[in-house]
């Protein structure tokens, strides 16, 4: 009985050990029998607008049951073919990423079809101080004289694409770059608004959120609207003390009104204090 024991222990750890390798030789036979599809990825980081060559693309498996839109199975089919997008290392290129066929690269592959590219002269005030960077969204807002001829600031277009500043389309950076030139992409009509902009005023750039899609209708900023609370209302109120006073009470007699005179004004007085004697004047 005391030998048994032990050889029971023994009987029992082989079997689990059996159960345990047929166990995980099930599992590494499903993981070998997962699908895959042969997909091709970027070899390194690729900026907008480059033109595609064989030692920029790799082949590699793909799982199957992560399904790509558009994909591509061989790397010589996209050879020339230009992308619109930045893409990284390891990312694989779809259709939506290349410019259509014929594309010769550079800014003109990143336009949508229809769009325009324009570029805005900017300083480090109008450039949003260095922040417009390429891919950001933009307000482009007008200082111009109205109808009056009294000067006026107004937004005129909103959430416009910043294609490139200066001569760069995409990077990698976040800190601000003060540039003397912004593009934006817009269509053909808004590309009008802002050449006549530019030829009857000053122009602005205002930075805005990514997420931010809504639209906002303004009238304009004008002088009056700077200056309605400041000095000159002051000014009105010190010629007028009742000036915004409540109405003086009214007292209904029969079929008559009779108007209550108004309290005379309280005189002035001042205090004065001369040595230990005090006295009011």
């Amino acid at each position: 009985m005391k030998n048994a024991r032990p050889l029971l222990a023994i009987l029992i750890s082989i079997a689990v050990g059996a159960v345990a390798v047929m166990v995980a030789a099930q599992w590494v036979a499903r993981q070998a029998s997962i699908a895959t599809t042969k997909v091709v990825v970027a070899a390194r980081d690729l900026e907008v607008g480059t033109r595609l060559r064989a030692d920029m693309l790799q082949l590699v498996d793909w799982p199957a049951g992560a399904s790509l839109k558009d994909p591509f199975s061989a790397p010589e089919k996209i050879y020339e073919r230009v992308i619109n997008t930045q893409v990284l290392r390891g990312e694989p290129i779809v259709a939506a990423k290349l410019a259509p066929p014929g594309e010769k690269g550079g800014l003109s592959a990143v336009l949508a079809q229809g769009n325009r590219a324009i570029t805005v002269k900017v300083n480090e005030i109008v450039g949003v101080a260095g922040f417009a960077l390429p891919g950001n969204y933009v307000d482009v807002m007008v200082n111009t004289p109205d109808d009056a001829n009294r000067p006026v600031s107004k937004i005129v277009l909103e959430r416009i694409l910043v294609l490139a500043v200066a001569q760069e389309v995409a990077t990698g950076e976040t800190k601000p770059r003060v540039v003397n030139a912004v593009t934006l992409e817009v269509t053909p009509s808004q590309a009008e608004q802002i050449d006549l902009a530019r030829s009857i005023g000053s122009l602005s750039l205002v930075l805005r959120s990514q997420s931010d899609k809504a639209s906002i209708a303004t009238t304009g900023a004008r002088k009056n609207d700077l200056l309605k609370q400041g000095p000159v209302a002051v000014e009105k109120r010190l010629e007028d003390p009742n000036a915004g006073a409540a109405p003086k009470p009214v007292a209904k007699s029969g079929t008559s009104t009779v108007r209550r005179a108004a309290a005379a004004p309280a005189p002035e007085t001042v205090e004065v204090i001369r040595g230990l004697k005090r006295s009011t004047e």
